[in-house]
């Protein structure tokens, strides 16, 4: 179920003159036995719209005076969600002659005749005021507060993000409300301009349109609309001819694949800064903490603690925060079994609020290897927004690859990632004549969409990923770590990090050092565990060079290490 909420609009909207039609209390009370809440977003005073309407006790929160207020049914308690206007404000309409004039917890309100005394009045007093209308009514707000503000205060109350909304109106003080729902509907006696921003208009006026919303909603849970709201695509680059590349934030999967320090972390650090930007909540499962640092996300867990499944869940409760769930404590061989934990808790949160909207999960042939036995009974029939990275898609458990929808890939032999994906995914491979590998470039195949493979240039993100330098720099790699050997396995130096890497380098002994140095194993180390391809090219070129005596190459390595992370002194 995609819309977990109905918002309604009070006057001209669930209500005809001033009474909740008898069309719209029946259409909203099916939406809450469907397992929906339903909230009714309203300029009234709540004094006022509780002698108007006796079925308060159909909406879950009630949002007044054009979002000053919140109005709890179960616990009958009212919250302040603006400071309220200065009395002095209202005295002075009242010497002016206003009339009629309203003044509620916060807002004050006339008819839009008076808007010259009221903005006299406003002038006259120096106060910093808003003003909205609503038909032929004026209403006068503190700076910043709205319908919409009402809502998002709301709805997080509620566990629930405005993704997961429906919303339904039919006058200018609802243009913000609306915009703010994931889908906007409009009533058919609407003004024009509501009409002309909505998403829909429905054929019946008022309380008869809330009922044909509804039972659109409980039947179909608006499946028209699936390809139709594009404000919401996501933006992921551009084809060779310019075209723009977007992905749609609901219902599909994707799977990014290339050969280590190729740039998928930086593809997918992308992708989620453009999900987080539209306010979509995201989770990392981050086995190697290389997002940790991702502005707008919380990371839990680093290489002295593992995160728990409760401590990941109970956070994820706040529609505001995306996580990182750094894996880095956890033993290899303990991840698959977190996972399995973890997902159905994902899955349930999911169920019961819609979120998080997209799940993350790096490494994925570590984490969902082909024979983990958990895939059948932990993950659901369908995935569901969910990005999957990996070096190795022929090594993920084939009921994790089937629902994949679009796979990038990146790195110098795009065709061989994808025909490990197609051949694990038992689908079928038509590559185009003349696609080759562009550097700065990609290629994308949108699987389920019919489209043959296309090279496509990634828009960057705005910001640079930061790096966990601290830890590649000073923590403990373990398994990924650098052992100096040299010829005959005369050594045996384990080099943990960074650090350690240059301490040891600097004092091994100058055949060991060139052993490693020719054979390329440096820049090798560098691509696969600190997953640095640039700094792993650099190096290369260094190890390719034979016009440097041994103690330069040392000098140089150091160097280039030294200008990507900060070694401790």
């Amino acid at each position: 179920m995609r819309y977990l909420a109905l918002a309604v609009d009070y006057d001209g909207t669930a209500a005809d003159r001033d009474t909740l039609s008898d069309a719209a209390a029946s259409a909203i009370e099916r939406v809450r036995i469907s397992g929906r809440r339903t909230l009714l977003v309203t300029g009234r005073r709540f004094e006022d719209l509780r002698r108007a309407c006796s079925r308060l006790d159909l909406f879950d929160l009630i949002v007044a005076e054009n979002g000053a207020t919140l109005y709890d049914p179960q616990l009958r308690q009212e919250i302040l969600l603006a400071p309220p206007i200065p009395p002095q404000f209202a005295e002075r309409l009242r010497e002016r002659g206003v009339a009629p004039l309203e003044v509620g917890r916060v807002l004050v309100a006339t008819h839009d005749l008076h808007r010259g005394a009221v903005l006299d009045a406003i002038h006259d007093l120096g106060l910093e005021l808003q003003l909205t209308f609503n038909r032929s009514a004026l209403m006068a707000l503190p700076p910043g507060v709205n319908k919409a503000t009402g809502l998002e205060f709301a709805l997080r109350r509620l566990g629930l993000s405005r993704h997961e909304v429906v919303g339904i109106g039919d006058a200018e003080n609802d243009h913000s409300f609306l915009a703010r729902c994931e889908c906007s509907v409009a009533v058919a006696n609407a003004i024009e301009s509501i009409k002309r921003a909505a998403d829909i208009v429905t054929e019946g006026s008022d309380g008869e349109g809330v009922a044909e919303l509804a039972e659109e909603l409980i039947a179909t849970d608006l499946r028209r609309m699936e390809r139709k709201l594009t404000r919401h695509l996501v933006f992921v680059g551009r084809r060779t001819d310019g075209e723009e590349v977007y992905i749609g934030p609901y219902g599909c999967n994707i799977l990014i694949a290339g050969p280590s320090g190729s740039g998928k972390s930086t593809l997918t650090a992308g992708l989620v800064e453009r999900l987080i930007e539209k306010s979509y909540q995201v989770c990392l499962i981050d086995p190697e903490g290389d997002y940790s640092t991702l502005q707008a996300v919380i990371s839990l867990g680093n290489e002295r603690r593992a995160p728990t499944v409760n401590e990941a869940l109970s956070i994820m409760e706040d529609p505001a925060i995306n996580v990182s769930i750094n894996l880095l404590g956890l033993p290899l061989e303990d991840r698959p079994s977190f996972f399995s934990q973890l997902i159905p808790g994902l899955h349930a949160l999911r169920a019961r609020t819609g979120r998080p909207h997209w799940i993350v999960l790096d490494e994925a042939h570590h984490m969902l290897p082909q024979s983990w036995g958990h895939s059948g009974s932990t993950l659901p029939r369908k995935l569901g927004e969910t990005i999957l990275v990996t070096v190795h898609p022929d090594h993920i458990a084939p009921a994790v690859l089937a629902p994949i929808d679009v796979v990038f890939a990146i790195g110098h032999s795009p065709d061989r990632t994808l025909r490990e994906y197609a051949g694990a995914a038992k689908h079928v491979l038509e590559w185009p004549e003349g696609l080759t590998h562009q550097p700065g470039s990609v290629v994308a195949w949108f699987v389920t969409d019919g489209q043959a493979p296309f090279s496509m240039r990634p828009e960057p993100g705005r910001a640079e990923r930061i790096r966990h330098h601290r830890k590649y720099a000073e923590g403990d790699l373990r398994y990924h770590s650098f052992y100096f050997r040299g010829p005959n396995n005369a050594h045996n130096l384990k080099a943990h990090n960074l650090a350690m890497f240059c301490q040891i380098g600097a004092g091994i002994d100058e055949a060991t050092w060139l052993y490693h140095l020719r054979r390329n194993d440096y820049s090798r180390w560098i691509r696969d565990a600190i997953k640095d391809g640039w700094l792993a090219e650099q190096v290369e070129g260094v190890e390719s060079r034979h016009d440097l005596s041994p103690q330069q190459t040392r000098d140089l390595v150091r160097e280039l290490i030294l200008s990507r992370y900060t070694l401790p002194e």
